[in-house]
């Protein structure tokens, strides 16, 4: 008999696959992509396929000077390759979190992650031509739907548009050439805002511009387009778009971070706020009941779960407050609530009761499992 048609040829890989929640995974490589710009490997102990849509993110769980840290970070690495997965960090001046993670973290140790989430990815927008748009480390998510497409022998047309401060700046700059060279449907333009001394370099200088997008990829468009970068370089691309008539139901940008302080103060007074206090108000009130904790507060309509918690001495863990990270994930067990979300939750966990408490609101009495 063949061996290839054998039973033991066409039974299932037994390896658990990866699912949105919280997740303990190993540091098992660390690489120095620039100066201040480090890429961290994750792998499981037990063999665990890592699948996700290019493009979506995790959240890490980290505990800084004592403290419950949580940031959420884009997959660089591509669901093609599944035994692994990475997430790359810029060292920014004053960041609490990239800081820590280049000054501590290490090969071997154990981090907590929740995820994977995003509805900014490729998968769920497939197109035949696509431009990738990308400024600093925000070249991470497209860097994993160029890989995506790379690995999988895909014949989208991809045009790969990455803007850094200097040539050496530029975040895996050698894959990026290496790519470019083996296919013809992968064209790579690098753009550098300015040389320093002793370096030569002929790409395109300054900063992306209509006329130079025109040159980069003339039927731009007619490209979807998958954008990721620092604030100031998305709003200059939403620009250069609608002053070109680009169709922004084509257009595809991811923008996350972490909940400042300040905010979360704010949300804590406001909870406060909205606590019941006098008899008049009791009528208006409703009553949240975290299950596991045993614990219940009265709070107004409209009040977050997230806010909730607050009030009933209680922490869920939130990370971009927003609706996007997926962090602050509860099951509502019974009652009417609302949600607002930004794609850190799937249709499947929201038909199994799931919510996300920073961006769901109470409009009746209501029992959590939490």
């Amino acid at each position: 008999m063949n061996s290839f048609a054998s039973t033991e040829f066409l039974n299932p890989i037994n390896t658990q696959t990866w699912a949105n929640g919280r997740h303990l995974v190993r540091c098992h490589k660390i690489i120095q992509e620039t100066r201040d710009v480090r890429t961290y490997c994750f792998t499981m102990q037990q063999p665990v396929l890592f699948f996700f849509k290019p493009g979506q993110f995790v959240t890490m769980e980290l505990e800084i000077d004592g403290e419950q840290v949580m940031r959420s970070y884009t997959i660089s690495s591509a669901p093609s390759i599944p035994y692994s997965f990475s997430v790359t960090v810029k060292r920014v001046a004053g960041g609490v979190v990239s800081n820590w993670l280049h000054d501590n973290l290490q090969e071997g140790d154990l981090v907590a992650v929740h995820g994977p989430v995003g509805q900014f990815n490729c998968i769920d927008y497939s197109a035949e031509k696509v431009l990738l748009l990308s400024g600093g480390v925000g070249i991470t998510p497209v860097m994993s739907m160029a890989r995506w497409f790379f690995n999988t022998n895909s014949d989208v047309d991809m045009v790969f548009a990455h803007s850094a401060r200097t040539p050496s700046d530029i975040i895996y700059r050698a894959e990026l050439d290496y790519m470019s060279t083996r296919i013809d449907n992968f064209k790579l333009h690098l753009i550098c805002e300015r040389t320093e001394t002793g370096q030569i370099w002929g790409g395109y200088r300054g900063y992306l511009t209509r006329e130079m997008l025109q040159l980069i990829a003339p039927d731009f468009l007619d490209r979807e387009i998958f954008c990721c970068g620092p604030t100031p370089y998305m709003r200059a691309v939403r620009q250069l778009l609608q002053d070109a008539g680009y169709d922004f139901s084509r257009y595809h940008e991811e923008s996350f971070g972490a909940t400042p302080a300040s905010d979360i103060a704010v949300a804590e007074e406001h909870a406060a706020e909205a606590l019941v206090r006098d008899d008049e108000a009791v009528e208006e009130a409703h009553w949240v009941t975290f299950q596991e904790s045993g614990k219940s507060v009265q709070v107004a309509d409209g009040i977050t779960l997230h806010e909730a918690a607050v009030n009933a001495d209680l922490t869920i863990p939130k990370a971009c407050g927003m609706g996007v990270c997926g962090t602050c994930r509860v099951r509502v067990l019974e009652g009417e609530t609302t949600m607002e979300h930004n794609g850190g939750i799937s249709e499947e966990e929201i038909a199994e009761g799931y919510v996300l408490s920073c961006c769901t609101t109470v409009k009746g009495s209501v029992e959590v499992e939490y």
